[in-house]
């Protein structure tokens, strides 16, 4: 199976998004042919000239979190996200994946989860110029604690609301097992969430339940 089928993305909704990013940024080949490889093939072609600008335009914000979340392969959205972090800041970027996580469609919840590995990039000064001014970064563009908290209980709220056992299966193996991971507030809701994975049907869901109740238990 193939990882688009398994997020139910659709390869032209992603050729979609890499087209609107290639005509802000005048990129293009002319080329009308409707399929996954093209969408690839325009993708590689905007990904330098991303990173290669000191600045991006605000109104490329949102083409470029849809690219990410929308590209059907976890090995590539880093292209979209890499030159959203350092442009927007992290903080921005990880944002905008709980909110897509909180009320996208199932294929957008998927993409989220694919794309929030990216947004924690490291920072370098010499990788492009969107890094600051002079090689100085504002430290408030990628504070984040509190967003990073934000995603970890959208998580925790999707496995428990969602029908679909492939979504179960991607929010909850890319959350901690450890208690020590979720801020207080949390800790109610993760133990709801350990309880309904302990009886899932799913056996990855159940050894992650297993391995997060080893972790989380009081040494004797």
């Amino acid at each position: 199976m193939t990882e688009d089928e398994q997020s139910g993305m659709e390869p032209r909704s992603f050729l979609t998004c890499v087209t609107e990013l290639a005509r802000l940024l005048g990129v293009g080949d002319g080329c009308m042919e409707q399929t996954d490889r093209h969408a690839r093939h325009l993708a590689h072609a905007v990904c330098e000239p991303l990173l290669a600008r000191a600045s991006l335009p605000e109104e490329w914000f949102a083409p470029l979190m849809s690219a990410a979340v929308y590209d059907p392969d976890p090995s590539f959205c880093r292209w979209f996200v890499e030159p959203a972090v350092y442009a927007f800041g992290r903080r921005r970027v990880m944002a905008a994946l709980v909110d897509y996580l909180r009320t996208g469609t199932d294929a957008e919840r998927a993409g989220a989860v694919q794309a929030w590995y990216s947004a924690h990039v490291p920072l370098r000064a010499g990788r492009t110029p969107a890094y600051g001014p002079g090689g100085v970064r504002d430290p408030a563009l990628d504070e984040s604690q509190d967003i990073k908290a934000a995603w970890l209980e959208a998580s925790l709220r999707v496995f428990a609301e969602a029908t679909d056992l492939r979504m179960h299966y991607r929010v909850l193996l890319n959350l901690p097992a450890s208690r020590t991971a979720y801020p207080p507030p949390l800790h109610k809701l993760l133990e709801s969430t350990l309880a309904s994975a302990r009886v899932h049907p799913d056996p990855h869901i159940r050894r992650w339940a297993a391995a997060a109740g080893r972790s989380n238990s009081s040494p004797t």
